[in-house]
């Protein structure tokens, strides 16, 4: 039988600085303590999770004091829910730490020479920010241990709630966090989720188990617009078309600010609604965002950037340093749905996107046609084998290349790829300064780093998104 190893209490740690990814970090005799839970200027016990030789990782599991610098989360799910980790930091001090963050990974990673890097553009709307979010409806709540041990001693039925809508709790991919109220996206999200979730309870229609692959009610997708629409997508487990037929009834009435109302049939054992067709139940299907003047047609399945305020600052950005002057061939890599290289359109001379997702390419062909757009050809497949001479060839060598990979970051062929095409200018943009790190310490083999600017796109969050302006080495360019 294997020896269980004796959990250990760090007592009456200091914690002095941030350490990215949302931990802090203390010193003990020499020994970096990265701590959860916890910020600069708290003094804590630590509960470990790793300890190794020179450094170890733990939870703060008892505050002896708090930071001067902490604020009372405006949530009371914080700290529970896992989606967001900084409601306790003032949000001037969360821009302080993701700069930080950012400098550091380039530094520390890319191992590069560096332009000064450029004050972070931090968010006006701090609250109500999301155009999007996914709810999850499952059959076991999740309880916070000081409740349960309060249910348990009472006697009180731990499982009298036949079901609960709301977030995964963190660390649980089968117990559901029952949210009252989310602060991230605008009612009535709130309101319908609440709907949905006691229509299910009330006509006694269980719940997903993500173990056992059973239930009714799994999922709902609510995404709105700056222009006023509103999708509503209710994933469901398997067809019950009278009760799909009342619930649509009942939200349609209630709800007044639905302009498409979606029902999805996903009976696969994951969440991924790739490949499945969403039953349109009102509507046109879809819901049309607008930045400055340029329209995007959105689907259930599209992607877009979650903050639309926020997304209008990026793209503006991603222009300035794409330092276009309507003579430039760009190519727009990950293009996703066609967002940047639209809104850089009007000062390119041609947009070229590529992008793996098929169902992506068909969308940004529709809003280039939505904006009138006659020079933007958008291919799907991957770029390293698309982007050969007779490509090159048929639709013009790259001016300008904007990549914007997911947190993997690029592939390795991507880079020696770009490396072959020597496009005089590259912009990357990122959400994952590592691996944008990474890949800038391979571009160096050709490139300069010209400029770097991040950009807050979800306050109150670990995440950040970076920009970097490449300019191709010997070009004579300033």
């Amino acid at each position: 039988m294997k020896k269980q190893r004796k959990a250990v209490l760090l007592e009456n740690l200091s914690v002095t600085e941030y350490a990215a990814e949302g931990k802090s970090l203390a010193k003990l005799n020499g020994k970096v303590i990265f701590i959860e839970g916890a910020i600069p200027g708290d003094i804590v016990d630590v509960l470990l999770k790793k300890n190794k030789t020179d450094w170890a990782e733990g939870v703060a599991v008892r505050f002896h004091q708090y930071s001067p610098q902490r604020q009372t989360p405006f949530c009371a799910h914080f700290g529970v829910c896992g989606g967001c980790q900084w409601q306790m930091l003032p949000y001037a001090l969360q821009l302080t730490y993701k700069q930080r963050q950012v400098l550091d990974n380039l530094q520390r990673i890319a191992k590069v020479e560096l332009p000064e890097p450029e004050p972070i553009i931090g968010a006006e709307k701090t609250t109500l920010y999301r155009n999007k979010l996914e709810y999850t409806f499952g059959d076991r709540k999740y309880i916070p241990p000081e409740e349960f041990s309060r249910m348990k001693a009472s006697g009180e039925p731990l499982d009298a709630m036949p079901g609960a809508g709301g977030f995964h709790a963190r660390g649980f991919f089968d117990k559901v966090v029952a949210i009252d109220t989310c602060h991230l996206q605008d009612e009535p999200t709130n309101l319908i989720r609440k709907a949905v979730q006691d229509f299910a309870i009330q006509h006694q229609l269980p719940f997903y188990n993500p173990r056992s692959h059973a239930g009714w009610l799994r999922n709902m997708l609510i995404r709105n617009t700056t222009t006023g629409e509103w999708m509503v997508n209710v994933i469901i487990g398997y067809p019950l078309p009278d009760l799909q037929q009342e619930l649509s009834t009942l939200l349609l009435a209630d709800f007044p600010q639905i302009t498409t109302l979606l029902i999805t049939v996903n009976a696969k054992h994951n969440d991924s609604l790739q490949g499945l067709e969403p039953q349109v139940v009102f509507g046109k299907g879809y819901i049309t965002e607008q930045l400055e003047h340029f329209k995007y047609i959105i689907s259930s399945q599209s992607f877009f950037q979650t903050n639309t305020y926020q997304a209008e600052q990026l793209y503006r950005l991603i222009r300035e340093m794409a330092e276009l002057n309507g003579s430039q061939v760009v190519y727009d890599l990950y293009c996703g749905t066609g967002s940047i290289g639209i809104f850089l359109s009007e000062k390119s001379a041609k947009i070229v996107g590529v992008e793996v997702v098929p169902e992506a390419i068909a969308d940004a062909q529709r809003n280039a046609e939505l904006n009138g757009i006659r020079e933007a050809r958008f291919f799907a497949g991957d770029v390293v084998a698309i982007c050969d001479d007779a490509f090159f060839e048929r639709e013009g060598k790259p001016d300008v290349v904007i990549t914007d990979p997911p947190r993997a970051g690029m592939h390795e062929k991507l880079v020696r790829k770009l490396l072959e095409m020597e496009a005089p200018l590259i912009v990357y943009v990122s959400c994952n300064p590592a691996t944008q790190a990474r890949d800038l310490a391979l571009l160096n083999e050709k490139y300069r780093v010209t400029r770097s600017r991040a950009v807050d796109m979800f306050p109150h969050t670990l995440h950040i998104e970076n920009v970097v302006q490449l300019k191709l080495r010997n070009t004579g360019a300033a």
